[in-house]
């Protein structure tokens, strides 16, 4: 990914961006050319390494290529808004769009293992929705057994993280200022949060 050295952002604030934005584009080499596939990711840290976790439909060939071919990207996108450039000082500029990204880089291994694909359930429902678990756990076993046949889980090692940030930082902190006003007023949560994160940087002040 191109990264302008003022777009790079640090690894903790990359990690930050992959557990809040979890839903990834998992891309993978195939023979007739690049695979991806759309798919919600658990994100941990053991120890000192990270790591992302989730499943994919057996019906789904990605998983075969993650077998032949372990070396993967995943790519997290976070919140991004058009900027007008009736927003800068300068009347000579250009329209843009802010944006935040992760790419994730590593090698990934895949597992059908009953209770360790139970147990990645059971965190997944814990994650992204707590209030089912007690109706998950309610369920037949043999229903819950069942579904199981039906995906194949992975887990992938993390070698390389590369974030951006391309928030404006290029620009005036009157500039910044602006935009963040601009952004705030809007009805979009996610053009809203393009406002949060520039704050959280300290821009515009």
């Amino acid at each position: 990914m191109y990264i302008p050295e003022f777009n790079r952002i640090e690894d903790h604030l990359a990690w930050a961006l992959v557990r809040e934005y979890p839903f990834a584009l998992l891309v993978s080499n195939s023979q007739s050319g690049p695979f991806a596939t759309h798919v919600p990711v658990l994100a941990r840290k053991d120890e000192d390494k990270l790591v992302l976790i989730g499943h994919l439909a057996k019906a789904n060939p990605h998983w075969k290529l993650l077998e032949k071919e372990p070396e993967t990207l995943v790519i997290f996108h976070g919140p991004h808004a058009y900027i007008s450039p009736s927003l800068y000082e300068n009347s000579e500029s250009v329209p843009t769009w802010n944006y935040a990204a992760v790419h994730a880089y590593g090698r990934a291994s895949v597992f059908w293992e009953a209770e360790r694909l139970k147990a990645a359930l059971v965190e997944t429902i814990e994650t992204f929705d707590a209030t089912y678990s007690d109706q998950w756990k309610a369920l037949r076993e043999q229903y819950r057994t069942g579904m199981l046949k039906h995906i194949v889980g992975f887990e992938i090692a993390v070698e390389r993280l590369e974030g951006k940030f391309k928030l404006s930082q290029n620009r005036s902190k009157r500039d910044q200022a602006k935009i963040i006003q601009s952004l705030q007023g809007n009805q979009e949560s996610t053009v809203r949060d393009v406002a949060r994160l520039m704050k959280d940087l300290g821009l515009g002040s």
